[in-house]
């Protein structure tokens, strides 16, 4: 069975807040003496994942009707 993947659309700004939030999250687990071999890797993969152009289409989800 194939592992399911997510993609996730982040702008400069949302990527460097999940770049902050795991390197808090790795701090913490070197203050505990825990691994943080699966933090490095996200923490790569966030850093250097590829960009691309996409058209962003606003939900009207919470407007009233």
């Amino acid at each position: 069975m194939k592992e399911e993947r997510y993609h996730l659309a982040l702008d400069k700004y949302d990527k460097n807040i999940v770049l902050n939030a795991l390197n808090t999250l790795r701090t913490q687990q070197i203050q505990e003496e825990r691994p943080t071999d699966p933090v490095d890797e996200l923490i790569s993969t966030v850093a250097h994942a590829p960009t691309k152009r996409v058209k962003v289409v606003h939900c009207r989800c919470n407007e009233e009707r």
